[in-house]
């Protein structure tokens, strides 16, 4: 009987053919596994139990064991993440009663050491200690807050810490912006926490619009 002999023959045309027709569509053929590599990974700082979350807002809650605030962090050098904290409540003073003084304590709150649950999340600070907030000049748009160094020269990830942090709070202006300006000349800037200045910081030397 010759059916096995004319199968294999039939199976083996078969096989030519589609290798024909893959050569001529430009595919190359491989005995070798290519191996791509794992899939990207995406940054994450979030901290067990912790409240962070993606939001613009910064408001302050009062609480029984002080006053729980948002702060924006750098996530393992990447971007700006929110982490609630709590801190001890000022006697005489709430985080919505003066502008410069909540500006100020949250300053203060970025410029001191990540505690350790945020340390070991990944997350940290880039705002200098040394750096300090007056307030504003005469001429200056109401709202404005005057950061002891020109802007472009506060580095990109302490800038965005310092927007989104601020925005939303009694330190900020309408819309949940804030509206900052430096030591020099340049005319202060209006500032929101887009998604871009959380996500990509370095995109903070650019953002803004001047006002006044």
């Amino acid at each position: 009987m010759r059916t096995a002999p004319r199968r294999a023959a039939a199976v083996l045309g078969a096989a030519l053919a589609l290798a024909a027709m893959a050569t001529a569509c430009g595919i190359r053929a491989t005995s070798v596994p290519v191996d791509a590599g794992p899939a990207p990974a995406r940054v994450s700082c979030t901290m067990p139990g912790a409240t962070a979350t993606a939001s613009a807002s910064a408001s302050a809650t009062a609480t029984a064991a002080g006053e729980t605030v948002r702060l924006y962090l750098v996530c393992r050098g990447a971007q700006v993440t929110a982490v609630s904290r709590n801190v001890a409540v000022v006697p005489g003073a709430t985080a919505s009663s003066d502008r410069l003084a909540t500006a100020r304590r949250l300053l203060a709150e970025l410029q001191g050491k990540p505690g350790a649950d945020e340390s070991a999340a990944g997350l940290s600070s880039s705002v200098p200690g040394s750096l300090d907030l007056g307030e504003a000049r005469r001429g200056d748009p109401a709202g404005t807050l005057r950061l002891g160094v020109p802007l472009d020269e506060l580095p990109p990830f302490a800038l965005a810490q310092i927007v989104c942090t601020l925005a939303g709070t009694a330190a900020g202006s309408t819309g949940n912006t804030v509206v900052l300006g430096g030591t020099d000349s340049a005319r202060p800037r209006r500032f929101s926490c887009t998604e871009d200045l959380r996500t990509l910081p370095d995109t903070a030397q650019t953002a803004g619009t001047a006002v006044g």
